[in-house]
């Protein structure tokens, strides 16, 4: 929610990414890996971000940086990050998401 985009969405994975490099930046080095494969190869930010987030709680258990606060912080976050994207789950299964590089959507 930040003041720059007046309360509005964005940014919230940014954030996401800057707990976890602090709570244990391999896990925050390997979702950002993550959202890079998953952006470079579907071309969709939001898909991205989803499934960093969705790995976010795997990275931690298997890059051993995992205690029960961390593991309980970082499932709430991604939760939050899958309910914020509610509006572009919708999108992607219909196909209307824009994709990444793609020319902007004009109003007629």
């Amino acid at each position: 929610f930040s003041i720059w985009l007046r309360f509005g969405g964005g940014k919230g994975f940014a954030t996401f990414l800057g707990i976890l490099l602090a709570i244990g930046w391999p896990v925050g080095v390997a979702a950002a890996v993550t959202w890079l494969l998953v952006a470079a190869i579907f071309r969709y930010s939001s898909l991205a971000s989803l499934s960093a987030a969705a790995l976010a709680p795997v990275w931690l258990l298997v890059l051993h940086q995992s205690s029960e606060p961390k593991l309980w912080l970082t499932v709430a976050m991604a939760v939050l990050i899958f309910a914020r994207h509610h509006q572009n789950i919708r999108r992607l299964l219909a196909g209307d998401e824009p994709r990444i590089g793609a020319p902007k959507a004009t109003a007629a």
